[in-house]
């Protein structure tokens, strides 16, 4: 397509003064309204600030390419801005972008899926180009900036070269946008400067685009996997060298890559085309890096399943507000109930308990999955379902302590190693070779899963539990800041896990018996949830960027409405991610808070957490001062602490 046609001279804006993004968009907005092309600007400047939290589309070499579809955009355009100052806070793929060129896509609802990536792909593509970018910053006006827009580069014909050697490569990006075409196109300019053949598919937003046949990947002599997520359809490569790396790295390093990708893989994908793949999630860094990688895909799969339960039980609760039994709604007594409104809402409470049952299965299985690829998904599930404990509702044992997110994470990436280990040397004749990941390798791998939860997990996190228990009991003659403290640190721990439950049993049992107030209980099983969802929402106005990914973000919305619903379930993703950062974190601001009320005279005999049960508490205002500083202590450390780290990273980069 030709870009010119897609937008106007008087849309080509040079030396614009702005200093910030949000500047930058909303100038752009509005020439596009003055032009026609937009209903009103409102309902766009919305949707792109909206895309803008997805992922950063700031790239390299100071260009940024914010785009956004609404049924306010009349007819698909894009406005630019050349900047007299670069904006140096837009975030970006390279954090050391400043950013000076910004191409605004305005994208019309119905043309959703089609127009935008066309456009984003072309002009990603074109950015590649050896002096594109450099002719359009140096273009005198807006006339000869548009002409550049189409040219061809100079490029020697693929037809006229020669090559001994043929590399094929995958790319794809977490939005299967930009960073997919120009991933690609790097590649295949790094060949063409080698004297190798390099051929890409894309696997973006739009599906795969240009897929490698059969023909082709049979006489590759290695393969390129240059994606953020995990590639489709990877067992067509049995039996290839191979590398791994992030999609951004062929734009700085296209030479090395494929030069290690022939000269020293990291390792070759494993079986035949009968096989389960191995080597999947690989990049050569070691096992932790594999590990890391696999938390994050197990994470990015889990968010949806603590939503959807957390959303269930939220309106199952708010439907019983007006009836007075938020708490008894879980009472079996309402399951018969003459009022049918009530039954319903009983039986919508059951199922969003149901889904968190689910949580850790989902997690564990995918976990397992980024490991070991399809044969490790079994064991992990079951792994899951033990973290979970529901081997124990099917055992009959209703005191059975489970092991939580900590189960989870152990028996989840316990589950893929063994997996994979398993697929990479057991080694099958021809006619016995479907047997392996159809029999052989899930049967290993539960197995395994079954005796290192009996054995280990189960047992550690059990003990675990008593010894927490004895330290609450024999902490109930001490002052009421050690008993708060200790309370809220065991709550605050593993959110709904076995230490969790400990404490809940014990300070609900010493409210019951009105020997000591619930307060420190209740507040720090909101606080977390709280103060991790307000620091994914103000960590860009605090340090000037984001320093949580998009999963993570998500995940902050959910957590902080999950919150206020006393779930903090909604929080066990960064628990999960960052376990060394997060539960110290949690502790002490769940310690800080609950102190912090308990001190100035707040008090809670019933256990309601949740926002409904506020207006019960004695000396309110303490309570919710507590909230307050509790959540504001996890939401900054968590944001200067994940700050450091970054910034750390990338002096080192």
């Amino acid at each position: 397509m030709e870009l010119k046609n897609m937008t106007h001279p008087n849309l080509v804006l040079f030396d614009v003064e702005a200093s910030s993004k949000k500047q930058v968009i909303g100038h752009l907005i509005s020439e596009l309204y003055k032009e026609g092309y937009l209903e009103s600007e409102e309902p766009f400047l919305k949707a792109v600030l909206k895309r803008e939290e997805v992922s950063p589309t700031g790239l390299e070499k100071g260009l940024a390419i914010p785009h956004g579809k609404s049924s306010a955009v009349k007819k698909a355009a894009f406005a630019v801005a050349r900047l007299k100052t670069p904006i140096q806070d837009w975030e970006s793929i390279d954090p050391n972008n400043k950013v000076q060129l910004v191409f605004l896509i305005a994208i019309p609802e119905s043309e959703a899926g089609t127009t935008h990536l066309k456009v984003l792909s072309t002009l990603s593509t074109n950015l590649m180009r050896d002096g594109y970018l450099e002719g359009l910053m140096s273009a005198e006006n807006p006339e000869i900036f548009l002409e550049r827009l189409d040219q061809e580069n100079q490029i020697e014909p693929k037809a006229n070269q020669v090559y001994e050697q043929t590399v094929v490569a995958i790319t794809a990006c977490a939005t299967g946008i930009a960073h997919t075409y120009m991933a690609a196109e790097a590649l295949e300019k790094a060949g063409r400067e080698l004297g190798i053949d390099v051929l890409v598919e894309k696997q973006g937003a739009n599906g795969i685009e240009d897929k490698l046949t059969e023909e082709v990947i049979k006489k590759a002599d290695a393969v390129i996997f240059a994606t953020d997520i995990a590639p489709k359809e990877k067992e067509r490569f049995a039996g290839k060298p191979y590398v791994q790396t992030r999609v951004a790295e062929p734009l700085r390093k296209g030479k090395e890559i494929i030069e290690s990708a022939l000269n020293n893989p990291a390792g070759v994908i494993a079986g035949n085309q009968s096989d389960e793949m191995t080597s999947n999630t690989s990049s050569g860094g070691g096992g932790f890096k594999d590990a890391v990688q696999a938390v994050m895909t197990g994470i990015s799969y889990m968010i949806p399943v603590i939503v959807a339960a957390g959303l269930m039980m939220g309106i199952a609760k708010l439907g019983a507000m007006p009836f007075g039994l938020v708490n008894e709604l879980g009472d079996p007594k309402y399951a018969t109930d003459p009022n049918e409104l009530l039954v319903i809402l009983h039986h919508l409470d059951k199922y969003g308990a149901l889904i968190f049952k689910f949580m850790y299965p989902i997690f564990a299985a995918f976990v397992a999955y980024s490991l070991a690829d399809r044969v490790g998904l079994v064991a992990g599930f079951i792994g899951g379902a033990f973290a979970g404990g529901l081997h124990y509702t099917f055992w009959g044992i209703p005191d059975g302590v489970a092991s939580g997110f900590l189960g989870a994470l152990i028996l989840g990436l316990a589950a893929g190693y063994i997996s994979r280990f398993a697929n990479r040397h057991i080694h099958l004749s021809k006619n016995f070779q479907a047997m392996k990941p159809m029999f052989i390798i899930p049967a290993i791998g539960v197995l395994s899963i079954f005796f290192l939860n009996f054995y280990i997990v189960d047992p550690v996190f059990g003990s675990l539990n008593v010894v927490l228990r004895n330290w609450i009991e024999h902490a109930q003659g001490t002052g009421d800041v050690v008993l708060a403290s200790i309370i809220a640190a065991a709550t605050a721990f593993d959110l709904g896990g076995p230490i969790n439950k400990a404490a809940g049993a014990i300070s609900i049992g010493l409210a019951a018996d009105e020997v000591y107030p619930i307060t420190a209980r209740v507040l720090a099983i909101v606080i977390p949830p709280i103060g991790l969802g307000l620091a994914t929402v103000i960590d860009k106005y605090i340090v000037g960027r984001r320093v949580f990914d998009a999963n993570l973000r998500i995940a902050g919305n959910s957590s902080l409405i999950l919150g206020f619903l006393a779930i903090s379930e909604g929080a066990i993703p960064f628990m999960l991610r960052n376990p060394l950062i997060t539960i110290p974190i949690n502790i002490i601001g769940a310690i800080i808070g609950a102190c912090t009320a308990v001190l100035l005279g707040a008090v809670q005999w019933l256990p309601l957490p949740a926002i409904w049960g506020w207006p019960l508490v004695e000396n309110l205002w303490a309570y919710l001062l507590g909230l307050v500083v509790g959540a504001a202590f996890i939401a900054f450390a968590n944001i200067f602490v994940r700050f450091s780290i970054i910034k750390k990273k990338e002096r080192q980069a």
